[in-house]
């Protein structure tokens, strides 16, 4: 009896765990569920995923299964009772004699046997490795079309992105077309980061002194959530990115926009802007910060030419909004603690001025 417990847990358990492989609604939903693929590199890689998932899950019941069978069929029956009855000795001999009758047969040394359970692991193995190795040699070639390139470096924590064909430098919003690919070139400011976009591709290192380079593609327009997926200090895990894929209009459109200054809709505001500028030129911010156009050419921190386009802040820690931008600026220390970024000490109207400014870079 307590056998048969045994196994009818054993068999709760291995579907509790069957269904933890299924896929809910919810996670499908979530922004970096990678088996939700979004391009065709992260597809091949989903593919290939599943596939090895399925087979290891296929012989992990075909295993058990076996296993709980034989726990059931061929348990000691009575035994125990046997044992603690009275002529004991007895009815534990009867017992044997009885369980001998139902052993099942004996099939060591069978060839047959041998042969069939060392060539099925060959034949899946093989299943495993047809599209490993078509996959691999795939995502190693150059992509076809006409890839659009990108560099991409990481930094104690935020992400840069170089396009140097277009002339353009950006940080932590990556801006590419829809089904067009993007070839990226991945480096390293300081330590080793991960670069990693699951909806539209795996992991890639960025070490310092190395250039490791992958390809990507998304096929649908949106925003694909990504972070750094390495141990790479105490804001690891706020080292986050976007990649904004835009229809190849609206791509463009920003490429050609990028760095054309400020945006103003009203005397009032272009007051605000000037003012916002010259306060960044002339204080630390231009130490650190480049702005297309201006006299600001620093590379220790984000280039801030397209500020006023970003969703967020602080490498995805903020919503881009005027309330945020001036907590960010006032006192960065207290938004991200051990960040490279110092606080300035503007003064309110300073520091006003200076959000105008930024927001209005679009």
């Amino acid at each position: 009896m307590c056998s048969v417990k045994s196994a009818m847990w054993r068999g709760l358990i291995l579907g509790g765990l069957l269904l933890a492989f299924l896929p809910s609604q919810a996670a499908m939903a979530a922004p970096q569920y990678w088996l939700d693929p979004a391009g065709p590199v992260a597809e091949m890689q989903g593919r290939l995923f599943l596939l090895t998932l399925w087979i290891m899950i296929g012989i992990f019941v075909t295993v058990s299964g076996v296993l709980v069978y034989t726990l059931v069929r061929f348990r000691a029956k009575g035994a125990a009772a046997a044992g603690s009855a009275p002529g004991g000795a007895a009815a534990r001999r009867e017992s044997a004699a009885a369980g001998e009758q139902d052993l099942p047969p004996q099939i060591e040394g069978s060839h047959k046997l041998e042969l069939v359970w060392t060539l099925i692991p060959f034949l899946l193995l093989i299943v495993i490795a047809i599209p490993t190795v078509r996959y691999s040699f795939a995502l190693a070639a150059d992509p076809e079309g006409d890839p659009i390139k990108v560099r991409v470096v990481g930094h104690q924590w935020w992400w840069e992105f170089q396009y140097p064909e277009l002339g353009i430098v950006t940080g932590n919003e990556m801006r590419i077309p829809v089904g067009r690919p993007v070839e990226l070139v991945i480096e390293s400011d300081d330590v080793i980061h991960k670069f990693w976009v699951p909806k539209l591709a795996g992991k890639m290192d960025a070490i310092p002194g190395r250039v490791n380079r992958m390809w990507f593609q998304a096929d649908e327009p949106g925003v694909y959530y990504g972070q750094c997926a390495e141990m790479c200090g105490t804001h690891h895990a706020n080292m986050r990115l976007r990649v904004v894929a835009l229809p190849p209009a609206e791509f463009e459109q920003w490429a050609d926009n990028w760095g054309r200054g400020p945006v103003v809709t009203s005397e009032a505001e272009r007051q605000a802007v000037e003012r916002g500028r010259q306060v960044f030129e002339t204080r630390a911010c231009f130490g650190c910060h480049s702005i297309e156009g201006t006299a600001a050419r620093g590379v220790a921190g984000p280039n801030l030419t397209d500020i006023g386009l970003r969703t967020t802040l602080a490498a995805g820690i903020l919503e881009n909004t005027p309330e945020n931008l001036a907590r960010w600026i006032d006192d960065p220390q207290s938004v991200k603690p051990g960040a490279l970024m110092p606080r300035v000490g503007l003064t309110d109207s300073e520091l006003n001025d200076v959000v105008a400014y930024l927001r209005s870079l679009r």
